[in-house]
């Protein structure tokens, strides 16, 4: 019975040190595996059938939401009066985004042109297209500003021109028309006579260019040679640098496309991009981490040096001509017109832009900007890429139509990029991101855990065990007497005979 103790006491040894070896095990190969998944699902391949899908045609939904800057004294602001302002919407629309003309090249990269649409949504809307309001005429305050170095008889005719046509300094109007585009005789004036003045050839509308159109030919690497620069931009229609700006670091073409970015990021990654929008890269910083329905991420915001001025921020000076910290320039990738991009409600910007203007309350909740990323494959779980399309409008002598305007940089609309993942694509992301290795890592340390245990009670068994086989028997010693033919009692009594080999074995006690 002792031996047999012993002998499993032994094995249990062996089995708990096995458990350990293969917990130990797990806790390196196990997220090895789970890297290499990654690495294998994250390529742009058509042989990752699920992965491939989400990225030609992204099935998570994305929404605009327009927000109006409603002017409510604009005979006062022709006498030079401050402009006051509210803020009308939003007005939202969801956004379906497809990638087309797919082509894959020899040197591990992938080209394509991806088309968006955009739908009303009035059930997430505070009104419908019909609400009126109104903005600064870009047509004529934007061409006042552009035109003002001409001779001075030339500014009296483009004034004679903009009332013949009853072109006003401000517009009231839909905001379908305001987003989509209304007819105008001067727009056909303009494109018949000066060509390729304005951006559109149709109707005139601030988001004509966005439905129905692309954000131009996009070349990207696969990842495959180098998961590292996966979805990063290799050109944007042909060009590995742009020719908007005044220096080599701002014409530089950064970062992915804005929709993924390479995997495993650590908090000293940034996510830069290029906006084909924005006419330049941006890139957004780690602020801290977080979690959205038990999947990790990080939370990447804009820095306050992104839209600064090269006065306070010298990287900023090849973007300038600049105006305040806060604003960017396009003027030179949007026909010259005076167009200033910021966050919305001049967030993060010079404060004396807001004293130029009445109605304006930023907030970091409301109108900073954000992307959640799942660090480890790079996907966002959560995007708000929140913008504000403001135009700098000021008196131009000869053109009456700007009156006395102040010299001031006027917002007009802020709009609002969002989606969020969900639905069975959030339920599968948790499935083998989160809840897998999760229960993987359980099973590894559950492991150890039990195999320690296991190592322990059984060498304190192995330990007892040995122990009792050294213990003497409790009363007098055993004697043992051999009588060839019978047993002598010796002063004892006979416990047991037992006969070997024709003798008497006799135990006595």
């Amino acid at each position: 019975m002792a031996v047999n103790g012993t002998k499993v006491a032994i094995g249990f040894i062996v089995a708990g040190v096995l458990m350990v070896l293969l917990g130990t095990l797990m806790c390196f190969v196990v997220p090895v595996i789970i890297d290499d998944q990654v690495v294998k699902n994250t390529v742009i391949d058509p042989k990752n059938e699920v992965s491939y899908t989400m990225w030609k045609d992204i099935p998570v939904p994305f929404f605009m939401s327009v927000y109006f800057f409603n002017v409510l004294n604009p005979a006062e602001i022709l006498k030079g009066e401050k402009p006051m302002v509210e803020q009308r919407g939003p007005y939202v629309y969801r956004k379906h985004c497809q990638k087309d003309n797919i082509t894959f090249h020899p040197n591990d990269t992938v080209s394509y042109l991806e088309y968006r649409q955009y739908y009303f949504e009035p059930s997430m809307s505070v009104g419908n297209e019909s609400d009126v309001v109104t903005i600064p005429n870009m047509l004529v305050l934007g061409a006042a500003v552009m035109l003002e170095n001409l001779p001075y008889v030339v500014r009296l005719l483009i004034s004679a021109t903009f009332k013949s046509f009853k072109e006003g300094p401000f517009l009231t109007k839909t905001v379908g028309e305001l987003m989509w585009g209304y007819d105008s005789e001067l727009v056909d004036f303009l494109n018949q006579y000066v060509p390729g003045m304005l951006p559109s050839t149709g109707k005139f509308g601030l988001f004509t260019e966005f439905n129905n159109s692309n954000t131009g030919l996009f070349t990207v690497f696969t990842g495959k040679d180098n998961i590292r620069k996966v979805h990063e931009v290799d050109s944007w229609n042909g060009l590995t640098e742009l020719t908007y700006w005044r220096t080599p670091q701002a014409n530089m073409i950064n970062g992915t496309a804005g929709q993924m970015w390479p995997p495993f990021m650590t908090k000293e990654s940034t996510l830069p991009f290029y906006s084909p929008d924005a006419c330049r890269s941006l890139e957004l910083v780690y602020q801290r981490p977080g979690e959205m329905l038990g999947i990790p991420l990080y939370r990447y915001v804009a820095p306050k040096t992104l839209f600064a001025n090269g006065t306070d921020y010298t990287p900023n000076e090849g973007f300038c001509p600049c105006r305040q910290s806060g604003l960017l320039n396009v003027s030179t990738c949007r026909h010259n017109s005076p167009v200033f991009i910021s966050h919305p409600h001049f967030f993060n910007a010079d404060p004396v832009l807001l004293d130029y203007v009445q109605g304006l309350h930023p907030t970091e909740e409301q109108h900073g900007l954000f992307i959640d990323i799942h660090p480890q494959t790079g996907v966002p779980l959560n995007v708000s890429i929140r913008l504000q399309l403001n135009l700098y409008m000021k008196k131009v002598s000869g053109i009456t139509e700007t009156g006395k305007i102040s010299e001031v940089v006027m917002p007009m609309i802020w709009f609002e990029e969002s989606g969020y993942i969900d639905g069975p694509i959030l339920d599968t992301f948790r499935t083998n991101l989160v809840v897998l290795p999760a229960a993987m890592e359980c099973i590894q340390y559950t492991l150890i855990g039990l195999g320690l245990a296991t190592i322990l009670i059984a060498a304190l068994v192995y330990h007892r065990v040995k122990a009792v086989q050294k213990e003497p028997v409790k009363g007098s010693q055993k004697k043992s007497v051999i009588i060839s033919g019978g047993c002598t009692h010796a002063g004892a009594h006979t416990n047991l005979i037992i006969m070997f080999k024709g003798n008497f074995l006799c135990l006595l006690y």
